[in-house]
């Protein structure tokens, strides 16, 4: 039996591709088995290479000194290197989401909420992410988008569902005569978390306050969930999506009260194309409720 052996050509091919793959995913650093303090190595120089040298036939051992190693009995301990987290590194969430609140009531517009959250510093999120990714659209339209958070794509533009995802929101938008001009779109967490895992609950406690003003603000008819997180976000429901897609929630604004519809998320659709069924029914009771039809 004869077996094809990969050329070398592929091999490398392969490897590339894996190692692009990690990149696109927000690996960027190589793991050993000594921890790392990453942040603290921004601002240090990297040091000189230089070949080692050989030692002297016969060079003594020289004694290393212990008071060059050992600090004296009673002196200070070591300064902390400073942090580049602000207060996140030390907030505590709980204050951290209280301090949210008290921000997010200033604004008074949603050009104020931008520059507000853009300045906020107790999110640990706000300090891995290039870019905040506050909102795109039309503020003035009856319906409002929010999905989760950035991703790459977003992350590197600054602008909610530019990549993959964002593409086939388009289509679906455009499927029920909607586009960017008559649709506002956001997240739910407006920073990218790292390698595009989930935000955790106390990133998503610390940034919910934001995102409810930037709903007061935009005062949508209508509000669309994309997916679980900003569904259970806004809701308070611990049911999965494929539950509460297509379900109708009451949503509480200052003067009135806004209708709030769940359905699959873009990203979820693309892993899973046989249920864009279910997202069509869904876009279909959008078009209905926007033409007062339900």
């Amino acid at each position: 039996m004869l077996i094809s052996m990969p050329s070398p050509n592929d091999a490398q091919a392969d490897l590339i591709a894996y190692l692009d793959f990690h990149v696109e995913a927000g690996a960027d650093a190589i793991l050993d088995e000594q921890p790392h303090d990453r942040f603290g190595e921004a601002d240090t120089p990297a040091p000189t290479l230089r070949a080692p040298r050989r030692p002297a036939a016969a060079a003594r051992p020289v004694p290393v000194q212990s008071h060059l190693l050992v600090p004296p009995p009673g002196s200070p301990p070591p300064a902390a290197p400073p942090s580049t987290f602000g207060r996140a590194a030390s907030a505590q969430p709980d204050e951290a989401a209280s301090d949210a609140r008290a921000r997010a009531r200033e604004a008074k517009s949603l050009d104020e909420l931008e520059k507000i959250l853009a300045d906020f510093d107790a999110c640990p999120l706000r300090f891995t992410a290039k870019n905040l990714v506050f909102a795109d659209g039309n503020p003035e339209a009856r319906v409002m988008f929010l999905g989760e958070a950035p991703g790459a794509d977003e992350d590197r533009i600054g602008k909610p569902f530019m990549g993959r995802s964002g593409q086939l929101l388009d289509k679906m938008m455009a499927a029920i005569g909607l586009d960017r001009t008559s649709a506002y779109i956001g997240n739910i967490v407006p920073w990218r978390p790292p390698g595009n895992r989930n935000p955790t609950p106390q990133e998503v406690a610390v940034c919910r306050p934001f995102v409810e003003r930037q709903i007061e603000l935009v005062d949508p008819e209508v509000i669309v969930c994309l997916g679980a997180p900003a569904t259970q976000t806004l809701t308070g429901t611990k049911d999965g999506i494929l539950r509460t897609r297509g379900r109708l929630f009451p949503y509480k604004l200052p003067t009135r009260e806004a209708k709030l519809l769940a359905t699959l998320h873009p990203a979820f659709l693309l892993r899973q194309p046989v249920q864009k069924r279910l997202a069509w029914r869904d876009f279909r009771a959008l078009r209905g409720l926007l033409d007062g039809k339900a």
